[in-house]
């Protein structure tokens, strides 16, 4: 009896805990408010990418041919379109990002900015274009 009393106080002593889901990001336009483009896929590909900006590091020019979104980990990015807009991010903040705009991104903070992209393209596609030098 005694074990049994044992038993249920043990049982008892653990808390049962569901899962929870929120939406990070969820949009139909892209971070400078242009509408994210309708497309169709015969194959789909879903590419995630970790990318690791060192402290002070700016990307090239580039641009993405397809739909994608991200979420910045670490560190603090600064992104410059080519007419002037710009899009600060600090850890934890989330981004639908442009699609055929060129733009780039800079490192703003001491520490290395790792932020995970999420794509979706044609299977076998390039996900990111780099913009040629003029």
């Amino acid at each position: 009896m005694l074990k049994l009393c044992w038993l249920v106080f043990l049982l008892g002593s653990f808390s049962v805990s569901a899962a929870t889901s929120k939406d990070l990001i969820k949009s139909t336009e892209s971070w400078d408010g242009n509408k994210l483009p309708a497309y169709s896929l015969t194959q789909p590909e879903v590419t995630i990418k970790e990318i690791v900006i060192a402290s002070g590091e700016e990307l090239p020019w580039h641009q993405h041919p397809v739909i994608n979104a991200g979420i910045l980990l670490s560190g603090e990015l600064m992104v410059y379109t080519r007419d002037g807009k710009q899009k600060n991010l600090k850890a934890g903040d989330t981004l639908i990002e442009l699609v055929n705009t060129s733009h780039y991104g800079k490192n703003i903070s001491e520490e290395p900015a790792k932020i995970v992209v999420f794509y979706l393209a044609e299977q076998g596609d390039k996900v990111t274009v780099l913009d040629h030098k003029h």
